[in-house]
């Protein structure tokens, strides 16, 4: 049965353009697009109609950093593949990739393989993945070139976490050397994990176990000096490199100096860097505590930096590093040592509201928004145009969006399976209303209206900027 839905009457925006446009979706695809009101589409008629007048009509949002489901520090990430694509949705996101994990002394397609298990039957929306790499040897180069085969063509390494997912540089040269043969990308932790420790190690001695010690030792030198380490690594392999969530002004200064050499090195951001700081890790008893991260928060000065690289295009792409923890039960393993407290925070339901508010408050134009938060991302990992745009032929994944309703973030409205928000009472403008997830109304006037199953896994291009 074909089914055809039209999208009327909205501001149809997208990375290159603003148009009022009505939009056809046929079969789960874009199938044209019209000036409102012209001949062309008035003549069209459809199954459904759905009213956007004085809406914007957006690409879902493509969020490439998410860990569902993810082991850490003795437990989960506390959103399976259900409740984090369901949550992703209502947030107005309809891709995610997330990170299949290889276990030291086991092989890629061992993890990856746990990986689609995990996930399949489970997501509300469209999905790829990554893959970590924990153990770089003979065997696991072999089988990077099988997996960017098979659609997944980008490799996340750690100079962060010895002993868990650590890589030292030996074995990261030889990845990127690999990489820079068969086209994948290697995505990259940057901290100093080796001297963290150390001064982790030192304040725990001197009796500094409160959450605000983690940022503290995780310093602002040791993310630029890695990220100046990766991206030297990166030249000598000829490889591209993308820096996962950039925290500091110093590590934007080291990726903007590589691209003003016309390295290929990309940057990426979230919006926990954007929006909070070391004051959420100062806060009053253990509260600090669900503000762990790593990379983690900084001192706000630092916002100015990211805002300015967002702008600038040193930094590409917004994306959550999604990985919750309940203040209850998990983040309470670290109370009387910030290194046991799991790290991460939630936020794939929050990244395409705060970004919006980011455009009521000057920071990036409405089409930036779309930039960062839909097509580069689509463009940075092979999967556009079928994602991060409204054009024919892509994927009908659309957002109609209220860009004038008002919301409070709370932990008493959202749909991440967390016991808190990062954002508790962050009032903003913008707000999604109705999502399409290839054709299919999954959110329908704030009423979720998916399923899990819907979501399929797309295996994915490689990157789009090196061609």
């Amino acid at each position: 049965m074909s089914t055809r839905t039209l999208v009327r009457g909205g501001l149809v925006i997208t990375a290159a353009d603003e148009t009022h446009a009505d939009v056809l979706i046929e079969d789960g695809r874009i199938a044209a697009l019209a000036a409102h009101g012209s001949a062309v589409a008035d003549a069209w008629t459809a199954d459904r109609v759905i009213d956007a007048t004085d809406k914007y009509v957006i690409p879902g949002g493509v969020d490439a950093h998410t860990h569902m489901e993810l082991p850490f520090g003795g437990t989960f990430a506390s959103d399976t593949f259900e409740t984090g694509t369901r949550a992703a949705a209502w947030g107005g996101t309809t891709t995610i990739v997330d990170f299949a994990v290889q276990s030291v002394g086991h092989g890629l397609r061992e993890g990856l393989d746990a990986w689609y298990a995990k996930a399949d039957g489970k997501c509300a929306i469209d999905y790829a993945f990554h893959m970590i790499l924990s153990d770089v040897h003979e065997g696991t180069l072999k089988e990077m070139d099988l997996l960017v085969e098979e659609g997944i063509t980008s490799f996340k390494l750690f100079m962060a976490y010895p002993g868990v997912f650590y890589s030292d540089d030996g074995q990261i040269l030889r990845a990127m050397q690999r990489s820079s043969s068969n086209g994948g990308l290697i995505m990259m932790h940057a901290e100093n994990g080796i001297a963290i420790d150390v001064l982790v190690e030192q304040a725990l001695a001197r009796g500094e176990t409160d959450p605000r010690y983690h940022g503290e030792v995780r310093k602002v030198i040791l993310e630029a000096e890695a990220t100046h380490r990766a991206i030297q690594l990166a030249r000598v392999a000829g490889a591209p490199l993308y820096v996962v969530h950039v925290s500091a002004d110093e590590a934007v200064a080291e990726i903007a100096a590589a691209r003003d050499k016309g390295l290929p090195v990309f940057g990426e951001t979230c919006p926990q860097y954007l929006f909070l700081s070391t004051d959420n890790l100062a806060e009053p008893g253990f509260e600090g505590a669900k503000y762990v991260c790593s990379t983690p928060l900084r001192p706000k000065e630092h916002q100015k930096a990211l805002w300015r690289g967002l702008r600038t295009n040193d930094l590409q792409v917004v994306s959550t590093d999604h990985c919750p923890f309940c203040f209850t039960g998990q983040k309470e393993l670290g109370r009387g040592d910030f290194s046991k407290i799991p790290n991460g925070l939630p936020g794939v339901e929050n990244r395409m509201d705060l970004l919006h508010q980011a455009v009521l408050d000057g920071h990036i134009s409405r089409r930036r928004w779309i930039e960062i938060a839909c097509a580069t991302p689509a463009r940075m990992f092979g999967l556009y145009p079928k994602k991060g745009t409204i054009a024919p032929g892509a994927d009908a994944d659309v957002v109609v969006y209220d860009p004038r309703a008002e919301q409070t973030l709370s932990v008493d409205t959202q749909h991440m399976n967390v016991d808190y928000s990062a954002y508790e009472g962050k009032r903003i403008t913008g707000q999604v209303e109705t999502v399409l997830s290839r054709g299919e109304v999954v959110i329908d006037g704030r009423e979720f209206t998916g399923r899990a199953g819907h979501g399929q896994y797309t295996p994915r291009g490689t990157c789009q900027y090196l061609d």
